[in-house]
């Protein structure tokens, strides 16, 4: 058996398995890479390669700006523009969100788009009652449709671009992939506002995270905190300012108990220091307690500013953790009181429950009691594990909802706009922005190591790395290139549209099982030789494989982002191909018959 049919045999395997689903699809995708070095076709180091291979890299990368975009709020923003605009409405949460998609696809790249919207959708999905399987396939078609909006959008378009250029033909403009791109996307948008609803499954996904658009209020009712709470500013002149935190107590003042202490400079975090002038104090007591402790040590009412309790709660610098105290917690039988600071010193305690019943100060703990505490999201992250506490809600989950944009997005969004300039101008490699992006993130602090770690999706990483070995051995046997000259020869003689035809069907098919840029990379020459030897130009031929390769509908091994939303959206091998084939009908009337019209022959 020679090495071009024992790659045929290979990808009818990997197909197989895929369509079986019965095996995790990473495991399919590692076993496909072993296969091509087993059987001879690939060494040991091309097996392996495609782990190194810039596009993982560059893939890796933009799941670091994503997380950055999710930590500083920004997508949490996004998030909340999209529930305000769509509100119950099904046809505007789908027009908004694959518009949102497609254009940021075109700036970031499908792969980041996708990355950096997945969980906006998800909670979406989450708020308005929906199943995620209705909403997250449209997400990335949307994606896949506005690649071809711009020059950036997708590799392709700039292999197109320099393919042009070497054909002696003027090339495209960064904006002319748009005027097909916008047909795309239009198109799209329609098919799955009047298709989606039957061809996408109804499927419940039970690890999806809950909604916590309302965390904060939650908590506030379950721990009444909003229960004759009021808060207090230090003046400059007050005999508080300067004095140690864990020192603050109200012993003479029997009817008012501390709650926290917040730093004044904005970012809300709970003070654990030397209290500070402009520093809020929340305490609960009622009325003419709170005004008697006020003139006795020189403090304002917060109140009258226009300052609510529950609004600072959530920032971008510090947040609350509830927490139950399980079976053998070292924490059973020590005397907590709202207020104080935890052993740890990094920790406030704001409320102890019992039951649902507020605990005594001072009462011993039990297991099943539940505290709420306060602190910095790395306080939070870093001191609540087992076996001391379980946490009802990750930290790292309420941050991403709930946060609004802080400080740093401002750095993100310009560590992402410089990301796009030098994606844009090709001062560098991709791989080679994305890292530099990835770096910027890192060095300003937006995210530490272990928060990079974290926002990296490895599963979706190793299996870019596994597949790409595949488009390796496709070219390198010469399997590829032998079924694009049968084609060629098959519908060459029908004329130039016929010629589109074939190659968009052909390039449809590859691009169902190995990327979509090794597809244009097999294709694209074999495009420009066809329509010199026609006497057509190769624009309308370029530009037709362009969008065939953004047709990566059929298969979740299709692209990346495919494989991004199959777990969350509950998705099955088959689910794709029954909503993907209009959307590749429309492609290729867009491919075959409207592109001649915008570039002739």
């Amino acid at each position: 058996m020679t090495d071009i049919w024992i790659v045929f045999a290979i990808i009818a395997c990997v197909i197989a398995l895929f369509v079986w689903d019965r095996l995790p699809v990473i495991a399919v995708c590692v076993g496909c890479a072993m296969a091509l070095w087993a059987t001879g076709v690939l060494t040991l180091n091309q097996a392996l390669a495609g782990f190194g291979d810039p596009a993982t890299v560059f893939v890796t990368s933009l799941f670091v700006v994503s997380g950055a975009l999710e930590k500083t709020g920004l997508t949490a923003w996004t998030g909340q523009v999209l529930a305000r605009g769509a509100g119950d409405s099904r046809f505007r949460l789908i027009v908004l969100m694959m518009l949102f998609c497609g254009v940021l696809s075109a700036l970031i790249s499908v792969n980041g788009a996708v990355a950096a919207l997945l969980p906006v959708v998800v909670v979406l999905a989450v708020r308005l009652k929906r199943p995620p399987s209705q909403l997250l396939m449209p997400l990335v078609f949307g994606a896949h449709s506005g690649s071809m909006l711009a020059l950036t959008g997708t590799p392709v378009n700039v292999l197109v671009l320099e393919a042009s250029l070497d054909a002696g033909e003027r090339g495209f403009g960064y904006f002319e992939f748009a005027y097909v791109g916008v047909f795309l996307v239009i198109g799209t948008i329609i098919l799955a506002l009047l298709l989606g609803t039957r061809l996408l499954p109804v499927r419940e996904n039970r690890a999806l995270p809950p909604d916590l658009s309302r965390h904060a209020r939650t908590l506030v009712e379950q721990f009444r905190l909003d229960s004759d709470v009021h808060q207090l500013r230090v003046r400059p002149e007050s005999p508080l300012v300067g004095r140690p935190r864990a020192e603050l107590a109200f012993d003479g003042s029997p009817g008012v108990s501390l709650l926290t202490v917040q730093e004044a400079a904005g970012s809300g975090a709970a003070r654990l220091g030397a209290i500070e002038a402009g520093d809020l104090i929340a305490l609960r007591a009622d009325a003419d307690d709170v005004a008697e402790l006020a003139a006795d040590l020189m403090l304002s009412p917060a109140d009258a500013e226009g300052v609510k309790f529950e609004a600072g709660l959530f920032t971008t610098a510090s947040g609350l953790a509830e927490v139950i105290i399980p079976p053998r917690s070292p924490l059973i039988g020590e005397r907590l009181f709202p207020g104080m600071v935890t052993p740890s010193g990094n920790l406030v305690v704001l409320a102890l429950q019992r039951q649902g019943i507020d605990l005594a100060p001072g009462q011993p703990l039990k297991k099943g009691d539940t505290l709420l505490l306060q602190g910095t999201w790395e306080a939070l992250g870093t001191y609540i594990a087992p076996p001391e506490a379980l946490v009802v809600d990750s930290p790292e989950l309420v941050r991403r909802q709930v946060v609004p944009m802080g400080r740093n997005a401002a750095i993100s969004l310009g560590i992402m706009a410089v990301m796009v300039v030098l994606l844009a101008t090709g001062v560098v490699p991709a791989a080679a922005a994305g890292i530099l992006a990835a770096g910027a993130v890192l060095l300003f602090g937006i995210l530490n190591v272990e928060e990079i770690y974290r926002s990296i999706n490895w599963t979706t990483v190793i299996l870019v790395g596994a597949m790409m070995p595949l488009s390796t051995a496709i070219t390198q046997t010469g399997a590829a290139k032998l079924m694009a000259t049968y084609l060629i020869d098959a519908v060459g003689g029908f004329g130039p549209r016929a010629l589109l035809a074939g190659l968009f069907i052909l390039t449809g098919a590859l691009g169902q099982v190995i990327s979509n840029t090794a597809t244009a990379l097999i294709i694209i020459p074999i495009s420009v030789v066809a329509a010199e030897q026609m006497g057509v130009s190769p624009q309308p031929v370029l530009m037709s494989v362009a969008v065939a390769a953004a047709a990566s509908f059929l298969t979740p091994v299709a692209t990346p982002t495919n494989l991004m939303v199959m777990e969350p959206g509950g998705y099955r091998f088959g689910d794709y191909w029954k909503f993907g084939l209009p959307m590749m009908l429309w492609f290729f009337l867009m491919a075959v018959f409207v592109v001649p019209l915008i570039w002739p022959f």
